[in-house]
């Protein structure tokens, strides 16, 4: 028994379908079916079931168990010999959301491979409940999130602190507020915000900060049910979607800053909601039998980065 069946039967247990188990693992579904067959030979035992749907027998389960606890041992086993012989080399699993990777990443990344050039770095981009259960899977080392206070098995490091802040384009606060504007203006900027009740919303995902942030300050205003016009976890649709006046949404300040020309921003406006808004983004990695030293070295070197972006 070799560690790439071990591996494909670990992907194929997750997909389900053969045809995208083998295209994820670079297979043709004839390679992978050989040696799906082969470790049930070997092991004299069905580990799936085709009919009516391909699902995992008892047997199945309980060598799924096994494939994950060797796969997980000899990932281990790897990164702790590149350490000893400071080889390092390795793939080094990242997952972010969309907007803020595409804000923070690039910058981060490109400083990490002018000193570790031999470490691949695969990204994965999603939304935060997503990333937090690929962490929790075993499928990321590293993912940069608005994480839960307290979560059994992850630890984490503080990152960078966000704010929330409310935008609209002003094109839209004059067609809804009218011959009112000005004093609706001002109550906004006062952080009164009553007068959204009659406004339409893009609005974040209830599994994201922007969105449960949104829906609490909705709610803190007496607005039970907002005019939603769209959702995205994606907070870069949101703000696409504001600067074309679909509706006002809440995004992080930071975000926005990086995301929008300085002609979108002089198009909106802006009202940042202070401390009461503001949360820690960390990194959380999950406690494994050994800590790999990439992941330490990639964290300080982000954190590094983004200093230096933000003075």
């Amino acid at each position: 028994m070799n560690f790439s069946s071990m591996e494909y039967f670990i992907v194929l247990s997750k997909e389900l379908n053969f045809t995208r188990a083998a295209e994820k693992l670079h297979l043709t579904q004839q390679s992978l079916s050989a040696h799906i067959a082969g470790l049930e030979k070997e092991l004299g035992c069905k580990l799936l079931t085709r009919s009516p749907k391909l699902d995992l027998t008892y047997g199945g389960r309980i060598f799924l168990q096994y494939a994950q606890e060797f796969h997980k041992n000899y990932l281990a086993m790897q990164r702790q010999f590149c350490d000893i012989s400071q080889n390092h080399r390795g793939l080094l699993r990242l997952g972010a959301a969309t907007t803020r990777g595409r804000t923070l990443l690039p910058d981060c990344i490109a400083a990490f491979q002018q000193q570790y050039p031999n470490v691949e770095i695969s990204l994965t981009e999603g939304s935060n409940k997503a990333l937090i259960q690929n962490l929790l899977d075993g499928d990321l080392d590293l993912a940069i999130a608005d994480f839960p206070k307290n979560m059994q098995g992850i630890t984490f490091q503080d990152f960078y602190k966000e704010e929330i802040a409310l935008t609209l384009s002003k094109k839209l606060f004059s067609q809804i507020y009218g011959i009112g504007l000005e004093q609706v203006l001002q109550e906004f900027q006062a952080g009164h915000f009553a007068e959204l009740a009659r406004c339409p919303m893009v609005l974040g995902d209830e599994d994201d900060i922007d969105g449960r942030m949104g829906l609490r300050l909705l709610k803190a205003n007496h607005i039970s049910q907002p005019l939603i016009r769209a959702r995205s976890h994606n907070v870069g649709m949101l703000l696409t979607l504001c600067t074309k006046g679909i509706g006002a949404c809440f995004c992080p300040l930071n975000l926005m800053e990086h995301n929008l020309s300085a002609g979108e921003k002089t198009a909106l406006y802006i009202f940042p909601l202070g401390p009461k808004a503001s949360y820690s983004i960390r990194f959380g990695c999950k406690e494994t039998t050994y800590s790999w030293s990439i992941i330490q070295l990639f964290m300080e070197c982000a954190k590094k980065t983004y200093r230096k972006k933000e003075v």
